[in-house]
């Protein structure tokens, strides 16, 4: 199987999507076919077609290999809230199964590059015993964590690596979305994430004026993942 990676975030709000859409197209530029995947979004907007998630269309729209939405984006839901409880609202049982088999079809395309986004942080519930982590865990995917760097990230990234370290994956790289160019040292901040997260820094992403996949890409560096 071609490499594909499950990106996860320190938090919400980071830049997991904005990373996610960067390395897409930096790995569209070095000449390889790319999908990428959101198996659970909150948040989205009805249409003609059903809703829809940004996310879940920025990767699309960085995917060499085009599939229907439904298979790229299973579990949509409307209120912009925590998945399990917009699950539950909507009176839909999420589970590790039910995301498994629409992902492993992802997976099975067999692109050069695939990436399966996550949700929020790390340990984002599903349902009232399984978390989006367990998915991870059952693709046995390395994970690709995005930093965003602000007051208190060096503790989030280091709790997110052990996590990622504990529950028996791979942690392939990390990325430094600088959220916050304001943080007070921003060097030495880096400099410590640097010295103890246990996987190389595919980039920093600095505060962009105009945000695209084509900006973000410029900033990464796809060779440094194993």
């Amino acid at each position: 199987m071609s490499p594909a990676y499950f990106i996860a975030g320190t938090d919400t709000d980071v830049g997991k999507t904005t990373v996610a859409a960067g390395l897409l197209h930096a790995a569209q530029l070095a000449g390889l076919s790319t999908l990428g995947a959101k198996p659970v979004a909150s948040g989205c907007s009805a249409g003609a077609k059903g809703l829809r998630n940004d996310d879940a269309l920025a990767l699309i729209a960085q995917s060499s290999i085009k599939l229907p939405y439904e298979q790229i984006n299973p579990f949509a839901f409307e209120p912009a809230i925590a998945p399990h409880l917009a699950a539950r609202e909507a009176g839909v049982i999420l589970s590790v199964q039910a995301l498994l088999d629409p992902m492993r079809a992802v997976l099975a395309q067999d692109a050069d590059f695939t990436l399966i986004e996550g949700a929020g942080g790390w340990r984002v519930p599903l349902s009232d015993q399984a978390n989006l982590s367990d998915l991870a865990i059952a693709l046995k995917l390395p994970v690709i964590l995005v930093v965003g760097v602000r007051l208190g990230c060096i503790n989030h990234a280091l709790l997110s690596a052990e996590a990622i370290a504990r529950d028996g994956l791979q942690l392939a790289g990390w990325v430094a979305n600088i959220v916050d160019p304001r943080t007070s040292r921003l060097e030495e901040n880096l400099a410590s994430l640097a010295e103890r997260l246990p996987a190389p820094c595919l980039g920093r992403v600095p505060k962009l004026k105009q945000v695209s996949a084509e900006a973000v890409a410029d900033h990464l560096q796809l060779d440094l993942l194993d």
